[in-house]
């Protein structure tokens, strides 16, 4: 059941299912809860514990707010922070995919006490080479505020889908279907606030002692497994798992529950 709740000026709509040592859940860039249930990379039904998913500021549910530093990752980060007080949580997992693994990173530099783990999925581009997918962002954001979501949908469509979806016929329409959904000013927003985010610095990462798992994908470049290789470098206490197949993208929800229950 979604439920509302007032987090540093913006109105979040969140969900809370099971009982145990939460996790929580930050999606993607452009993506919602009702997204990640028709395509989802984790199987959250199957995930022990107290699972707690949210849209994040300006996505899905959740209101919009006009800043656009307020988009970036150390912000969701004090978002998702200041939702586990709203719900009485003291130490939880932190987890999410591509901007909800920002998030988790940053969480877990600003909290260390309160991050008992991560799980980090798909990894986005970050440090040197995040300017250049940042300047992406706003591009694709110019031509929603001016020309609509179509040519976005169309060019996403010409370029190559990351290995482990490759024999996916479907993912182009539920990609198209979930860009459609979208409020087109909402949607270039967020875009450009993706501009102000980056992880912490490697220094910062390097010291985050929480167990971390790490899922990773190769043949996408706005989620290069090179990301998670130097994460796993950087971390002293991951694990990383990288999928080629879509077998082994199908393991991802027991890897996660495994690391969970650990």
């Amino acid at each position: 059941m979604t439920e509302r709740a007032t987090i540093l000026g913006a109105e979040i709509a969140y969900e809370v299912i099971g009982d145990g040592l939460a996790f929580i859940w930050g999606h993607g860039l452009s993506q919602s809860r009702v997204a990640e249930s028709v395509f989802g990379l984790i199987d959250f039904d199957r995930l022990p514990g107290q699972i707690v998913r949210y849209d994040a500021r300006g996505h899905g549910e959740s209101e919009s707010t006009p800043d656009l530093p307020g988009y970036g990752w150390d912000q969701l980060a004090l978002d998702q922070l200041a939702l586990a007080d709203h719900l009485g949580i003291d130490r939880y997992i932190s987890a999410g995919a591509s901007m909800g693994c920002g998030t988790a990173l940053h969480a877990a530099v600003s909290a260390p006490n309160r991050v008992a783990r991560c799980v980090l999925v798909i990894p986005p581009t970050a440090w040197e080479t995040r300017a250049t997918q940042a300047g992406e962002w706003q591009r694709i954001a110019t031509m929603i505020e001016h020309d609509g979501v179509e040519p976005t949908i169309a060019a996403r469509a010409a370029q190559p889908l990351p290995d482990p979806l490759a024999d996916d016929a479907h993912v182009r329409d539920r990609q198209a279907a979930a860009t459609r959904a979208w409020d087109p000013t909402r949607l270039a927003h967020v875009m450009r606030g993706a501009g102000h985010a980056d992880f912490p610095t490697r220094d910062q990462v390097a010291a985050i002692t929480a167990p971390t798992l790490i899922l990773a994908w190769t043949g996408d470049p706005v989620h290069p497994d090179t990301t998670a290789h130097q994460l796993h470098e950087l971390l002293p206490d991951s694990v990383l798992h990288v999928a080629s197949t879509s077998s082994e993208l199908s393991t991802w929800t027991s890897l996660v529950a495994d690391f969970v229950s650990s």
